[in-house]
């Protein structure tokens, strides 16, 4: 098995990346996958916080201090009220529907952090996204603006970039100095999603993005919602994994109306 890995990257701080990167590995577990989800922000740490119960071994210590472990002893079910019904407890496993969602974060306390953030670590997280593509269907990297070794070592090893940014012109002009940032490193942007403010409403025409998502609950307890929900959030984020990762996945999404696209879900 080789996976394709996806990066995630945030174009600004605060642009949604980690709660879009859950729910896109999500609607890939829905859709009968095997999904790893990597944690490449490491100074946020927010990828914790979609996992149920204690992080003992986490991304960090296996780039600095327990090397010769493999990556399952990072990794962790994915926790929430969309895997399992009942907020915060995951099923088995992380488990959506056929498929299930492996969490692999960072959560270290500030000198082990300070380890994992130079070069040579950023090395080693380049071989550690390599090993979760042999044992997973999908990966997706949760990258923050491109600024530091961790996340330069995400952007250059993922076979495709896209881009998280807000719904807004705040959002288009950190893109475009985020695509510069890039280049710097040679990397590019394959693709880009705009998520809305819950209270804006956006018009798909308007946004010149790849994927346009509509607003959700913010809360971590909230999530995953495309494990189970259907209308228009869901549906486009299927079609953007269907897109980052060639496939097509056999999951019943409702149709949803010209207004029910255009209004933030609740």
């Amino acid at each position: 098995m080789h996976a394709t890995t996806l990066a995630l990257v945030g174009a600004t701080g605060g642009a949604g990346t980690t709660r879009t990167a859950v729910e896109l590995a999500a609607v890939g577990a829905r859709g009968g996958h095997e999904v790893a989800v990597v944690d490449a922000a490491f100074t946020t740490q927010g990828l914790s916080e979609y996992v149920a119960g204690r992080i003992d071994t986490d991304l960090t210590a296996l780039l600095t201090d327990e090397t010769e472990s493999s990556l399952s002893a990072a990794a962790y079910p994915l926790g929430g009220a969309g895997a399992s019904g009942v907020a915060s407890e995951p099923n088995a496993r992380g488990v959506t529907s056929d498929g299930r969602v492996d969490i692999v974060p960072a959560r270290a306390p500030f000198e082990r952090l300070a380890r994992a953030k130079t070069a040579a670590a950023a090395r080693k997280l380049e071989r550690r996204i390599e090993e979760a593509t042999s044992t997973h269907d999908a990966v997706v990297l949760d990258v923050a603006p491109v600024g530091s070794n961790e996340a330069v070592a995400a952007v250059t090893a993922a076979d495709r970039v896209e881009t998280v940014r807000p719904a807004s012109d705040h959002g288009r002009d950190a893109l475009q100095r985020l695509r510069g940032r890039m280049a710097d490193v040679g990397a590019t942007v394959d693709g880009s999603i705009a998520v809305a403010a819950r209270d804006r409403h956006v018009d798909p025409a308007e946004s010149s993005a790849d994927t346009v998502l509509s607003a959700v609950d913010p809360e971590v307890a909230a999530a995953p919602t495309t494990a189970r929900g259907d209308g228009a959030y869901t549906r486009a984020l299927r079609d953007t994994y269907e897109r980052a990762f060639g496939v097509s996945l056999e999951i019943d999404v409702a149709d949803s109306g010209l207004i029910d696209r255009l209004r933030p879900s609740n």
